[in-house]
């Protein structure tokens, strides 16, 4: 028997039916929760997956210099803003060694070279915004560290950073205050500083050696050290002491019972214990 349920719909009722969806549609349309507008010129909402959110914030509103642990692991970190000089060594050492990195880039690298960033990219390491050209933030505007950010983003993504590409930002010579990481947060991004730089991009010239960066690295060395390094030498100098120091200090901190981490996991790992924060 034919009931009202299954009776074949006739045209005018089908016209009020499809007009009535209609209705529905716009008025779902209208409610529906959009993503925030992105100002001409900046860079698209970073995807951070669903489950990375809670990791994420729990980042925010911190000038994160150590990992806030007691478990024996610690992160090993690269800056570039010059060249790439010692970009092979450091990748072969850490193959070798099977250990994680986050490579720190300025937007200017970047676009210098590109290469550098794929290489980087495929060899499984993650990527970080190091700005785009390295200024001094408290000189700028809050409109220019933005744009700073920002041109440091579409930089990286154009060079071919993928999905090695972090929600993660370092300030040009580890200067943070309050209000630049709020800012910085807003962008989508999560300040990551430092607990110690070999200071290996000094070089010789410098006063450095390499015996000194590994000193300085192994004199930072506890549970959620963040080792800070550079894969360049400045003006146009080759010899990068960061390249030559990189097994020396991840023998040792092997040797001496510690774990090397990569960052990335902080995003899907519960806030504590292993959340980011002030060097103790």
């Amino acid at each position: 028997m034919e009931t009202r349920a299954f009776a074949p719909v006739r045209p005018a009722a089908h016209r009020r039916l499809l007009r009535g969806l209609a209705g529905l549609f716009a008025v779902l349309w209208l409610v529906a929760p959009r993503p925030p507008a992105t100002a001409a010129g900046a860079a698209p909402p970073r995807p951070v997956a669903a489950t990375d959110q809670e990791g994420l914030r729990s980042l925010f509103a911190s000038e994160n210099r150590a990992i806030r642990t007691a478990a024996p692991v610690v992160a090993v970190t690269f800056n570039a803003a010059w060249n790439d000089a010692g970009l092979d060594p450091v990748l072969d050492e850490l193959a070798r060694r099977h250990a994680p990195a986050t490579f720190f880039l300025t937007g200017d690298f970047a676009d210098r070279h590109p290469e550098a960033v794929r290489h980087i990219a495929a060899a499984g390491h993650g990527l970080g915004n190091h700005s785009y050209s390295h200024p001094y933030f408290k000189d700028l505007t809050a409109t220019g560290r933005r744009d700073e950010v920002r041109a440091a983003d579409r930089a990286l993504r154009t060079a071919g950073a993928g999905a090695a590409l972090t929600p993660y930002f370092r300030f040009p010579y580890g200067e943070t205050a309050p209000e630049h990481i709020t800012e910085v947060n807003a962008l989508g991004f999560a300040d990551i500083e430092f607990t110690q730089d070999t200071n290996g991009w000094m070089g010789t010239e410098g006063g450095m050696t390499v015996d000194r960066a590994v000193s300085r690295a192994l004199d930072a060395l506890r549970p959620g050290a963040i080792l800070q390094m550079h894969i360049g030498a400045p003006e146009g100098r080759t010899e990068v002491l960061d390249a030559q120091a990189l097994p020396r200090i991840l023998e040792a901190i092997s040797t001496r019972g510690y774990r090397v981490i990569d960052l990335r996991t902080l995003l899907t790992t519960p806030p504590a214990p292993t959340a980011l924060g002030p060097v103790p």
